[in-house]
């Protein structure tokens, strides 16, 4: 269904009050529920699952180490709004079709806290998954600057979850972040990219099974979703009308599998101050960057010498992305424009700092394990695609075990066709290369055989990372330090069709016992 361009203005997401503030807790309510919204003028208002019953959900914001409470709350229909399909792990029968768990992507919690899979919930807590353990979560926001995103991460329906409208901005603000000077306020715009489709009632489309194939399940989950239409906070290709100034985009890609490469139409340049995990050490001058689903972005466009001009955020990326289908530049290649049509009010005082904050960079030689963990496309019972983490399923036992506390580098072999955006809980690591590899040679005999020279991290990935892209044909490397929990978290691609379908793994963070500490500390000592 083609819709018009650009002519429904940006919303900016409210910021949720807490209910009360006492003994140094910060609480909130939050309840998912089924709503009309509109999404573009020329659509009747479309179902919706929102937190709050909005889409998307309220912005939370907080400050550094202070403690926060939520009472997630789902009151959502018994079924399920989009196409269901019941083979996939997890959402079999009686397993209720409806069911919510909420994940805090990118923040440091206990694993009670982390939205983990099988910790689901449905209407009231009548029914829970086999994980679940509290109904109030609480997050400690020990955390430099950044912002995170939440969103449901429930088992085999996540995709489908997140596409209806359950996702939300979370910003975590510090002192050294206030001293910089940076764009604040009504200059400050979180921006939450995804793509959809419609009906022409104007409901949600998502298909019922992969394309023109037709598979022995009906529904059947499709490899990947790309839909034609794209969606800034909640509004169809809007428009923000800005001052001659400099402005902060904080930008997260919470589409299902689609990645975005970005850039001004007009050419003018993105300077980068913040990843995934906060600010970087240096700004970073770019034309173009590629945000791939569950990343994040902090620039700053400096608009004050296009005054009285139209700028797009343009989009090149292929669906899937590397090489998949070329996109249509007059819809998918087109995302929201700015127009710098305001007069400016008074004298634009923020600056772009030479100098953001000072990163620990992690050392390899320090790292206790290195993992070498395989990105696999196979075929499942059914013929259809299916992605696996190092040939194995969900259900497989754990063979990831980090000491709390130590090191660890993981090298992601990619063998498949795709690029895979990987994402850890629990931690922010660091990129440490990528390098190609013969796969054919890697697929006879077990053995990396590289092509090419080891590549360090992209200008843009210098800095905190928790999803990180493993391209086809390549090792690419991270490194991160498992704390300050020990517990069960989980890795996995953040395509959701992918991470739905078996691409994701549980992990667990060991306590390492005294004793081996103590025994090496006292080596050479003899009894007298």
């Amino acid at each position: 269904m083609k819709l018009s361009l650009f002519t429904n203005p940006l919303p900016t997401p409210k910021v949720l009050r807490p209910i009360y503030k006492k003994d140094g807790i910060q609480y909130y309510e939050v309840t998912m529920k089924q709503a009309y919204q509109n999404l573009h003028k020329d659509l009747p208002d479309t179902i919706i699952w929102g937190y709050q019953g909005i889409y998307p959900g309220p912005l939370i914001e907080v400050e550094k180490k202070q403690n926060v409470q939520v009472k997630w709350m789902c009151d959502l229909p018994g079924e399920m709004l989009l196409p269901l399909d019941k083979t996939v792990h997890g959402a079999h029968p009686p397993t209720p079709e409806v069911r919510t768990v909420v994940h805090l992507h990118g923040a440091k919690v206990r694993p009670e806290n982390d939205g983990y899979p099988d910790a689901w919930f449905t209407t009231n807590f009548n029914q829970v998954g086999p994980f679940f353990t509290t109904e109030i979560y609480e997050y400690p926001n020990d955390m430099d600057a950044t912002m995170l995103w939440y969103h449901d991460h429930a088992i085999g329906i996540t995709r489908l979850n997140i596409y209806a409208g359950l996702a939300g901005m979370y910003i975590i603000r510090d002192k050294n972040e206030r001293n910089l000077n940076l764009p604040e306020g009504k200059y400050e715009i979180p921006l939450l990219i995804q793509d959809r489709a419609f009906n022409p009632d104007g409901t949600l489309f998502y298909p019922a099974k992969p394309g023109d194939q037709n598979p022995p399940v009906f529904p059947s989950v499709v490899p990947e979703f790309f839909g034609d239409t794209i969606l800034v906070n909640g509004k169809v290709w809007p428009y923000l009308e800005v001052e001659p100034r400099k402005y902060r985009l904080r930008m997260v890609n919470g589409s299902n599998a689609r990645f975005f490469r970005l850039s001004l139409s007009n050419g003018a340049s993105f300077y980068q101050i913040g990843t995934d995990g906060g600010l970087m050490e240096y700004p970073v001058e770019i034309k173009e960057f590629l945000l791939s689903p569950g990343e994040r972005i902090d620039v700053i466009v400096d608009f004050s010498l296009y005054k009285n001009q139209t700028i797009t955020l343009k989009n090149t990326a292929k669906a899937p992305f590397p090489e998949g289908d070329a996109l249509d530049p007059s819809t998918t290649g087109q995302i929201m424009q700015f127009k710098i049509t305001i007069p400016i009010t008074g004298i634009d005082t923020s600056v772009i700092p030479k100098y953001l904050r000072k990163i620990k960079w992690l050392v390899e030689k320090k790292a206790m394990k290195e993992r070498f963990l395989t990105l696999v496309h196979l075929k499942d019972e059914y013929g259809r695609p299916l992605m696996l983490l190092d040939d194995k399923r969900w259900d497989d036992p754990i063979t990831e075990k980090p000491g709390l506390g130590t090191i660890e580098i993981w090298n992601f072999i990619n063998i498949s066709e795709d690029s895979h955006p990987i994402h850890l809980h629990l931690i922010q690591f660091q990129i440490l290369s990528r390098q190609s590899f013969d796969v054919d040679f890697y697929n006879e005999t077990g053995e990396l055989k590289f092509t090419g020279e080891k590549e360090g991290p992209l200008k843009t990935e210098k800095g905190w990372k928790d999803v990180v892209n493993a391209h086809p044909g390549e090792v690419t490397r991270i490194i991160g330090k498992f704390q300050p929990y020990a517990g069960r978290y989980v890795w996995h691609c953040h395509m959701l069709e992918h991470e739905d379908q078996e691409m994701m793994r549980p992990y667990e963070v060991i306590e390492r016992p005294v004793f081996p500490r103590l025994l090496k500390k006292f080596i050479g000592y003899k009894r007298t």
